[in-house]
């Protein structure tokens, strides 16, 4: 009876692998019933638009161009035509603790998680004061949903691509690495002091009360620092607070890397070149205020806020979005703003 019992007390001491403890979990994004298609909203002929609601964080818009009418040059020729702007579903992001396990498309496992090590919330203690920390895995999609879907099919101004997986943090050294991060992105030196971090109260009012400062492009508002572009949080608040915070650096990567560009503007033509509105120009540095989140998994966000600006508080979004088991891997669908003429 003894050896039974030193046996069971041995068994239950031995740590478990946690590759049992996290499961792959997620569900298909349904275009119908799991977009907030209000999001649209407003689109803009010139300096009028359509849809604005100031109490709503979904409704709230980046500055358009005044004139209503525009030119672009085609065959050396200028084409008359109307400035308008709207916002746009264009990306789709995972942030999960298991590698490889595709979150927004079903909870698919889609390799082996003993190849990179496992996400997670850990709490540690420093001179007796707890300190939160995660990590998590992403993946960014793209995902042009209205084109995809043809709800529109001859409107030239959608992004026109397919869908595609574009990127796969299991694949990235740097996101698990951050100091290989900062060697190949020296300007996080320059934010790592009390003053920069400072200025982060201030991009978390404005993105809470209106839109984000792009003037500080390395804060992330209310969910902290963008830098360094890598999975880990050491200020984790919260699942949904640390998975914002994971898909704005996703943005803000992107752009580091020349993969995204600046599509919202509200100059008005420039001719002979026809300016930004006529053709895209790649960033290098994230202009926050065009895009917004919304929530996909574990439970949409279809509701009055809907989707939010980057930065905006997560305690007005994230109650009953997070939950043990089914719960604790996250998807977010990417809203851009695009202004172009149309002609």
């Amino acid at each position: 009876m003894t050896s039974k019992i030193t046996l069971l007390i041995l068994i239950i001491s031995v740590p478990i692998k946690a590759t049992a403890s996290l499961p792959c979990k997620g569900r298909f994004v349904n275009p119908l019933t799991d977009i907030c298609w209000s999001c649209i909203m407003p689109i803009s002929v010139g300096k009028w638009d359509f849809g604005t609601s100031s109490g709503k964080p979904k409704h709230r818009d980046t500055k358009n161009p005044s004139l209503p009418i525009c030119a672009c040059m085609k065959a050396d020729l200028p084409i008359p035509g109307i400035t308008v702007g709207f916002w746009e579903p264009v990306r789709l992001v995972d942030v999960t603790r298991t590698p490889y396990c595709m979150t927004n498309l079903g909870g698919v496992q889609m390799g082996s998680p003993e190849y990179r090590k496992l996400g997670g919330f850990e709490q540690k203690y420093d001179k007796n004061h707890p300190k939160h920390s995660s990590f998590y895995h992403l993946h960014y999609y793209i995902y042009p949903l209205i084109y995809w879907l043809e709800l529109i099919t001859d409107f030239m101004c959608l992004e026109k691509n397919a869908f595609d997986v574009a990127y796969m943090s299991e694949f990235d050294p740097t996101w698990n690495d951050s100091k290989l991060h900062n060697l190949l992105n020296p300007e996080v030196f320059l934010f790592a002091n009390p003053l920069a971090q400072a200025a982060c109260i201030g991009d978390c009012t404005a993105a809470t009360v209106k839109l984000p400062s792009d003037s500080l492009f390395w804060c992330a508002g209310c969910y902290g620092n963008i830098y360094p572009f890598s999975g880990s949080n050491t200020d984790h608040t919260g699942g949904i607070q640390s998975s914002s915070l994971l898909t704005v650096r996703a943005i803000a990567k992107m752009h580091r890397l020349g993969l995204a560009q600046e599509t919202s503007t509200d100059e008005n033509t420039r001719l002979p070149a026809g300016g930004k509105l006529c053709r895209k120009s790649t960033a290098l540095k994230i202009k926050k205020s065009q895009y917004k989140l919304q929530l996909t998994n574990p439970k949409p966000s279809t509701g009055d806020i809907g989707c939010w600006p980057l930065g905006f508080t997560d305690t007005l979004y994230s109650s009953g979005k997070e939950y043990p088991y089914d719960g604790e891997d996250f998807g977010y669908l990417i809203w851009r703003k695009i202004n172009c003429c149309l002609l």
